[in-house]
């Protein structure tokens, strides 16, 4: 690869000085795929992802193989990763729907779990076949018996700012599921803009809400789709804000299976590229992450959408690369 351009770093007045990137990639990003991504070259993918600096990397999704078959492999795929968790400070968090799904998290050693919940009646129905408070009892003994044994836990909250069925989703209703949730014991919440209809303004009376609401905005996490082009600008409203944990794809890879209009989520090139200009530190090389994301569109078979990969590797982004 040859040697990239760099953008010039002006920090900017009342933002963090590092943030933590949720790497959400092999779980999130996947699990759209049309096609079933092998084992073996999810392994390496998320292998890379850790050579390149990331140390949240979600791996996979103990769901019932019918509903999620891209990650139906996750009993075979969390040994071939789970020792990158005893190298350094890595961790690899793996999401659970219910009790059963634990169960399987926990027999094969992990010690990060998620729970994934919906701020909307429509979408819980559809995502959980639950109401949204039936969903959040079917959490309470995930969450417990997963804090018994040592592990910590996150909360994903999804359409925080915009349901296809229901519309925009009342600010105030998106705070009591969140505290709702949170009250349940997890350790992070993180806000999903599932398909990617939040501006800024709307993300800061979220996030004011919420600490209204008594949930500090250091638990809080933000998870933005690029749906209208406005992931880069609502994140760096919650920066202001002082949210530090950013969920990103490589690539930009990812949606829901459950809402056809969500599209890709915030490219972790692109959040990288934002944030080395703002002097924000990351831990993470950009030219290792961007050359794992070309590796595995090669697989996919198309290009990266990221605009930084695509940007910094013209003549590689191609689906004909791989290595």
């Amino acid at each position: 690869m040859t040697t990239r351009a760099l953008p010039m770093r002006v920090p900017a007045p009342g933002l963090p000085a590092r943030v933590r990137i949720h790497e959400v990639g092999p779980r999130d990003g996947l699990q759209n795929e049309k096609g079933t991504v092998p084992t073996e070259v999810k392994a390496q993918f998320i292998r890379r992802l850790a050579v390149a600096g990331l140390t949240t990397i979600e791996a996979t999704s103990f769901v019932h193989p019918k509903w999620v078959p891209q990650l139906a492999d996750a009993e075979a795929l969390f040994p071939l990763v789970g020792d990158i968790a005893d190298v350094g400070d890595v961790s690899l968090p793996v999401l659970v729907p219910n009790e059963r799904g634990l169960d399987r998290a926990l027999a094969l050693g992990a010690r990060s779990i998620a729970v994934f919940g919906s701020a909307t009646e429509t979408f819980a129905a559809r995502n959980l076949n639950r109401t949204v408070d039936e969903s959040l009892a079917m959490f309470a003994p995930v969450v417990a018996r997963a804090k018994a044994e040592k592990a910590s836990v996150r909360g994903y909250l999804s359409m925080c700012f915009g349901d296809p069925w229901e519309g925009a989703v009342p600010v105030a209703q998106v705070v009591r599921v969140a505290k709702a949730l949170m009250d349940l014991g997890c350790d992070e919440l993180s806000l999903g803009d599932t398909i990617g209809v939040a501006t800024p303004g709307h993300v800061t009376a979220l996030l004011t809400a919420l600490n209204e609401a008594g949930v500090a905005t250091p638990a809080m996490g933000v998870h933005f789709h690029d749906t209208y082009g406005q992931a880069l600008s609502n994140t760096l409203a919650a920066l202001r804000h002082g949210v530090s944990t950013v969920d990103a794809s490589a690539g930009g890879l990812g949606g829901c299976p459950y809402a056809e209009s969500a599209t890709g989520n915030l490219a972790t090139e692109d959040l990288v590229w934002m944030l080395d200009g703002l002097g924000i530190e990351t831990g993470v090389d950009l030219d290792e992450l961007t050359a794992t994301s070309v590796w595995l569109a090669g697989h996919l078979g198309r290009p990266s959408p990221s605009r930084t990969v695509r940007a910094l590797t013209p003549s590689t982004s191609s689906p004909s690369h791989k290595e």
